[in-house]
């Protein structure tokens, strides 16, 4: 076996997070009833995005990235409303959704029973990702959870993947494989820890330059051959 030891993302790697986000913004524009469109949606999610990479740059804490999308969204949309009211309902809603990509829990089933161990890593918020997880299909095939909340730094940061290395016994570099959809925190985060890396890129991104991918999957079920099956 190649890689005993899968360290996997959990957004857009094994969970629908696009398809949990949009219920979510629905929810959170019901409770404060303004109107939901395409458009509007789309304004959220780049105000997202962005602050996302900040933080994945160092450059903001988790804590303002979380009300400060709303507050930009307002600020963007001209529509009138309570940011922190806003993120709590946004909070509450995605923690409740558990939908998986097609194939991930297939995949989960078939690495687990060929003797791979499982460990999920990411940097989504305690309270959110402990319930989306704890309620879905994935929780016998995975030993541990590892959310930058409760480790106190996150991906791409090299004392996130060290306090794992603590925490799993027996855990060797050259034994373990990184896999994820995101350049800036998976695949950065690997090649900062220096540990191998599998990209998850269904939409046939283009490879950067800079930095190392050691493997690339377009579907989940590429995975398999990777990681040693």
């Amino acid at each position: 076996m190649r890689y005993p030891y899968l360290l996997f993302d959990a957004d857009n790697t094994l969970f629908d997070f696009d398809a949990a986000q949009r219920i979510a913004h629905q929810t959170v524009c019901a409770r404060a009833n303004l109107p939901f469109t395409e458009e509007n949606y789309a304004l959220y999610h780049r105000c997202n995005a962005a602050l996302w990479r900040d933080y994945d740059r160092g450059l903001c804490t988790k804590e303002f990235l979380l009300v400060e999308r709303f507050r930009r969204y307002l600020k963007a949309s001209g529509e009138t409303g309570d940011p922190e009211r806003m993120c709590a309902d946004h909070i509450d809603a995605l923690g409740s959704s558990a939908i998986l990509l097609p194939g991930a829990l297939e995949l989960c089933q078939r690495l687990h029973a060929a003797g791979h161990r499982l460990y999920l890593i990411t940097n989504a918020v305690a309270a959110v990702q402990s319930r989306r997880f704890a309620a879905s299909a994935l929780v016998p095939y995975f030993e541990e959870v590892f959310i930058s909340d409760t480790v106190g730094c996150g991906k791409p940061q090299k004392a996130y993947f060290d306090y794992i290395f603590q925490t799993i016994p027996g855990l060797r570099p050259d034994k373990c494989l990184v896999i994820g959809d995101s350049l800036s925190s998976d695949i950065q985060g690997a090649n900062n820890a220096g540990l191998p890396c599998c990209w998850y890129n269904p939409k046939g991104a283009e490879r950067p330059a800079d930095l190392r991918i050691d493997y690339e999957a377009r579907t989940l079920e590429e995975i398999l051959p990777i990681a040693g099956q």
